[in-house]
This record gives C-alpha cells, structure tokens and sequence, in this order.
C-alpha cells in the first residue's frame, strides 16, 4: 500500500488537547470486523464485551520525565533535550533529540536546572539526535532522582501547550511499572481501578509485558512506497507466566485482546511457527501494514491516529479492509469522537 491513502482530514476540534475528567468516561467505538457493525458506547461499557477466560495483554510501561529544558554553556542559548533511551547506565551515555538543532555541536557543554545536572555532547547520530553524557558523580538512584526532579512529562507537540502538573498522572497508565517509556499506551490511558477489578471480578485476566515506548511508532513516515519504511527498534520482554496466559487462552477458543499497538507489536514480534506466543527479551522493528494477518491477538483496543501515522496503518491491517478503516474514522469524525493520546477508544473484534 502506498502512503497517500492514509491521508484523511483531522480537525483541530477532533483533536483532545486534555485527558477526560474520568478515565472510563471517554467513548468507544466498538467495530465487528467480520459483519461490518458499530457501535458507539462509553468506555466503561467495555465490561460487557468480555467474558471468563478471556486475557487483555497490557503493556505495563512506565513514562518517565524525559523532556528536559537547560542552557548551552558560554551563550545560555535555551535548548531543549528529549531524552530517548539510556545507553550506557555506568558512563550515563544517553540517545537524546535537541532542539534547535543548528545550535548543538560536538564537544558543548549543557546546563539543567540550577546546574544540578551538566552533560556535553559527544557524538552526532541523526539531524536532530546527539549522544550526551551526563557529568554526574553520584549514585544512579541520585541521577534518576535528578531527571525526575527538572525533567517534563513529555506530553506530545502537537498538544501545543506546556505539560502540566495532571499530565504527570494523567499521561500514564494506572499499571505502568517500568520506568523508561517516553510515551504511554495510549488505548490503556482508559482504564481505571475500578473497571479492571470488575473485570477480573468477571474473570478476565490481564497479561502484562513490556515494550519501552520511543520513537518507533511516532517517527513520521516519508516514503510513499510502504515497505520501505524502517521502524526504531524498541525493546519488548515478555515473561513465561505472559505466555502461558495468553497460549491458554486462544487453546480455549478465548479472546485476547491487544491493549495497544506497542502490545501487538511486541506479540507480533514473539511468535512461535506454530502461531503460540514465545517469551523474550529482545528487540523489534516490527512494521505492521496491510495486508497483514495476525497470528496472536483476535481482539484490538486502540485509539484513533493521526493522519499516515504507524498507527493508522497497524489499524488498517488488523481489521484487513482498508475502505472500511478510512470509514470508520469519518464515522468518528462525524460523532465527534476525540483523536489521539488523550482521545476517545476504538475496540475491534
């Protein structure tokens, strides 16, 4: 498929520029892929759409801080450093973008905060990438300390407004638990604790993995020709007690649902010849765009995406029907769901 037929009009008014008041109170689409259906529900209302034996797969990814603002030495030209993954804990070698990046050259020095933290620039890696390492004596829990103490959440741009102090709880997932994602899964913004315990209630079982969210689903796609596009490479583990969960439940004929495109990239990425899912701890750069058939997950929770995005098209390729999708999100727009991170759910089954 070509790049240009995920072009759709996004209005700004479909854009959610803040999360909902309630987690559980956003809407949700809910689409049958095989009759074609939908339907327009709230998302609380997901309760009724699984039953005993069925497992949602949860990306447990923690957001961390990672957008820092400081000051470049001599000049105190502002610059701002997003933090993309550790690369060296003991060196505190770290892949960041910079910005602008005209202004950021090997050898300078940086400044955070009230020079709590100072990094230099080591190396040039993309137009706006720079490998920095951070000048810190002191223990990593110290360091870590440090980041959480001067760093943003890093609440997308096109949000066009500074984070503020509910985005550091709002933008994360009530069960995130490792720390190191620069984005959350979005489709699990939704839930609440009490909804998940009226689902375990009702005997559905959560299956947690992890996928470190960075910048392999948002980096845009410039190439009209889709499978020339590369992914970033993403780290994903998945336990055995994950696997088994999920291997007995589609034995059982039961549904797992993938919470998110990180889930069914990482699913995607650890299956076995004979379509059960496999443990890991690997890496992936897993492009998913039709015509793809899924091997693991028969069931997908996800939010509405922006234009050409990754995320459109793992869409797409899920429900194998590209009409339909493009359909599907004028539907949206006509009902005046909300669009992106903080936006309003689509659940296929």
């Amino acid at each position: 498929m070509k790049l240009s037929q995920f072009l759709y009009e996004l209005p700004q008014k479909n854009i959610a520029i803040n999360p909902p008041y309630n987690r559980d109170e956003s809407r949700l689409m809910i689409v049958d892929k095989e009759t074609k259906t939908i339907e327009h529900k709230m998302f609380k209302d997901i309760l009724d759409e699984f039953e005993e034996g069925d497992v949602m797969v949860l990306n447990n990814a923690k957001v961390f801080p990672a957008r820092l603002y400081g000051n470049k030495e001599k000049t105190g030209a502002r610059i701002e450093v997003f933090l993309l993954r550790e690369l060296n804990k003991e060196l505190r070698l770290w892949d960041v973008l910079v910005d602008p990046a005209r202004k950021i050259r090997v050898g300078n020095k940086l400044f955070f905060g009230e020079d709590e933290l100072v990094a230099e620039v080591i190396d040039n890696t993309t137009s706006r990438g720079r490998t920095i390492r951070f000048l810190f004596d002191g223990t990593d829990e110290e360091f870590h300390s440090a980041i959480n103490k001067i760093g943003q959440t890093p609440i997308p741009k096109y949000l066009d407004r500074e984070a503020q102090a509910e985005d550091a709880e709002m933008y994360q997932t009530i069960f995130a638990e490792i720390d190191g994602a620069i984005a959350p899964p979005s489709a699990g913004l939704h839930f609440t604790k009490a909804l998940m315990m009226r689902l375990e209630i009702k005997g559905v079982n959560f299956a947690k993995i992890n996928l470190n969210i960075g910048l392999g689903a948002s980096r845009a796609v410039e190439v009209e020709d889709l499978t020339k596009h590369k992914m970033d490479s993403e780290h994903y583990r998945i336990d055995q007690t994950a696997a088994d969960m999920v291997n007995e439940a589609k034995n059982k004929k039961k549904r797992v649902c993938a919470v998110g495109s990180s889930v069914m990239r990482a699913l995607e990425s650890s299956v076995s010849a004979f379509g059960e899912l496999n443990p890991g701890d690997s890496w992936t750069d897993k492009f998913i765009f039709p015509p793809y058939e899924p091997r693991i997950p028969n069931c997908f929770l996800t939010n509405f995406h922006q234009p050409q995005s990754t995320l459109m098209m793992l869409t797409s390729a899920y429900l194998d029907d590209h009409d339909f999708t493009m359909s599907i999100y004028e539907s949206a727009k006509k009902e005046k769901y909300k669009f992106l991170c903080y936006g309003d759910a689509l659940l296929i089954k």
